[in-house]
């Protein structure tokens, strides 16, 4: 077992760049001792979690369960606002609630749970559902995995700070985001070989798949030696609202910081579209869906550990630039709507743009998450994620609608060039921010 350690503490020392595992800012030093085991259950975790999200991913794999199961087109649409607002919304009236637990992971272990429980049950509708009924009991199933997802995200990231020093958190997130694209590529690799035969059995080993990515997220969420933390200051929902509001009245970056953020929701918001319009042109069967999957995985592959390493020297740069890669994308995307050709006809020039749109995502919520990370305290952490989160799902759920609908009515490359405005807001937002690391 000693060895063992050796050998943990070893490959830790090698990947962070820390020679002798005692880069301890802004944790106890209990935690200190700990932290290259508990590096490698994070690492566990968010790769069960991340493999979890890819594949049950509202904007590609329950599309086609909807279609599958022959449920109504306008169901569709439904999908990416109560998966995102869904899981950002409740979270400033748990706030107050996880701040009364000493130990934080055991409610992310809890909402782990809750969000396997959800994916097995999109598993069983997948076999047996149909129609109306089937989609509106698809959308119950994801409005319990996304109230879940709510729960695990704001005491992941609590742990998380309480367990990693700075200067560590960004590289722990991009190694394990690379480790899920892997996976995540492979998924994607075998299910190509399905080609046009798309299928009710197939979709349920996915989502069952994700069921067991949760399953190893709560696991390893247990094991985490997490140093009981302070409980004063525990409020309830509205409570933390009136101090949320006073916060971002007190503290202009944290304000500055959510602007960013929302600006930064385009690469979010463009993802669907660019898919959609890859769907339109290849039909809905499993080969198309297959392609979308490996260019996602490989890109997040590719690029969380950059992402991750950058991050850790400067946030703020990170969340800039993928501002600027979302706006390119954007606008390449909605080129491929207007070009003329028949080889616009074929999947693989949209899962291009989605593959380097998907590279520039992860810029953004590696960016975003270690910047919020690092500029709050062991004190307010808890309560400025579940406050920033609850705004952003608020916007989601807004700006969602009004993206619905301005696509619906102008189409999706017209679309696209707004969100490339939006980004370019968002680089000069990002910009400004004061540096945290």
């Amino acid at each position: 077992m000693a060895e063992n350690n050796v050998s943990q503490t070893r490959l830790y020392e090698w990947i962070t760049g820390d020679d002798d595992s005692r880069m301890c800012d802004d944790i106890p030093e209990s935690a200190c001792d700990e932290q290259p085991r508990n590096f490698f259950l994070h690492v566990w975790a968010s790769l069960g979690n991340k493999l979890a999200d890819e594949l049950s991913s509202a904007r590609l794999v329950l599309p086609w369960l909807m279609g599958i199961i022959g449920a109504p087109v306008w169901m569709v649409g439904l999908l990416v606002p109560i998966r995102e607002s869904g899981a950002l919304l409740p979270q400033i009236f748990v706030a107050g609630f996880i701040r009364l637990k000493p130990k934080r992971k055991w409610v992310w272990v809890a909402g782990a749970l809750a969000q396997a429980f959800a994916a097995l049950a999109l598993a069983v509708l997948s076999l047996f559902a149909n129609g109306t009924l089937g989609g509106a009991l698809v959308l119950a199933a994801l409005i319990l995995l996304s109230l879940a997802r709510g729960l695990s995200s704001i005491a992941t990231k609590d742990v998380l700070g309480k367990t990693i020093a700075k200067r560590r958190r960004g590289t722990l997130m991009g190694w394990s985001g690379s480790i899920a694209g892997a996976a995540t590529l492979l998924a994607g690799a075998v299910l190509m070989l399905f080609e046009s035969r798309p299928g009710h059995l197939v979709v349920a080993i996915l989502l069952a798949i994700a069921a067991s990515g949760w399953l190893i997220n709560a696991i390893a969420a247990a094991r985490i030696q997490e140093a009981p933390g302070a409980v004063e200051g525990g409020e309830n929902g509205w409570d933390s609202i009136k101090l949320g509001l006073s916060l971002l009245r007190e503290d202009r970056s944290f304000l500055h910081f959510n602007v960013a953020r929302a600006l930064l929701l385009s690469s979010a918001l463009a993802l669907p579209y660019i898919a959609l319009l890859g769907q339109n042109q290849s039909g809905t069967d499993l080969g198309g869906l297959g392609v979308l999957i490996v260019v996602s995985g490989l890109a997040a592959m590719i690029a969380s550990p950059v992402w991750g390493k950058r991050a850790d020297q400067s946030s703020r740069g990170v969340m800039r630039d993928a501002a600027i890669g979302t706006a390119i994308c954007c606008v390449l995307g909605a080129s491929l709507a207007w070009i003329p050709g028949g080889w616009t006809h074929s999947i693989w020039p949209y899962a291009a743009v989605y593959s380097l749109l998907v590279i520039v995502h992860h810029g953004v919520r590696l960016g975003r998450k270690t910047y919020l990370v690092d500029m709050a305290s062991q004190d307010n952490r808890a309560l400025y994620v579940a406050l920033s989160n609850t705004l952003t799902g608020v916007l989601m759920l807004i700006v969602g609608g009004l993206i619905g609908a301005f696509a619906q009515w102008f189409g999706s490359g017209a679309l696209l060039l707004i969100l490339a405005a939006t980004a370019g807001g968002a680089v000069i937002s990002a910009h400004q921010l004061p540096e945290v690391e």
